[in-house]
């Protein structure tokens, strides 16, 4: 993404506004955790290696606050969260027997 919202804004239906703010958000962080721990795994100085993993962490606490304030606003994402969540878990339940 690298600083560029990827849809128009203004043509977002005011009740979901905040809803695309916070995903547009969520993509910017993980856009950044990808960059930060790609550019780590060409560092040669492992002291720029160090601040980037750990510059990359920040980002990915950053996701988690934008997540749980999705949630909050988003009822149907949480609903869906739950659901993967659970698909997830059936699946692995599945591999182990």
């Amino acid at each position: 993404m690298l600083a560029k919202i990827p849809y128009d804004l203004s043509r977002i239906d005011e009740e979901d506004i905040d809803k695309q703010i916070l995903r547009t958000a969520i993509i910017a962080e993980l856009d950044a955790i990808n960059l930060y721990e790609q550019l780590a795994s060409m560092a040669e100085d492992e002291n720029l290696k160090a601040i980037l993993l750990d510059v990359a962490r920040e980002e990915k606490t950053h996701v988690g606050e934008f997540l749980t304030m999705l949630l909050m606003k988003d009822e149907e994402q949480a609903e869906e969260l739950e659901a993967g969540e659970e698909e997830v878990d059936e699946l692995l339940e599945e591999e182990e027997e």
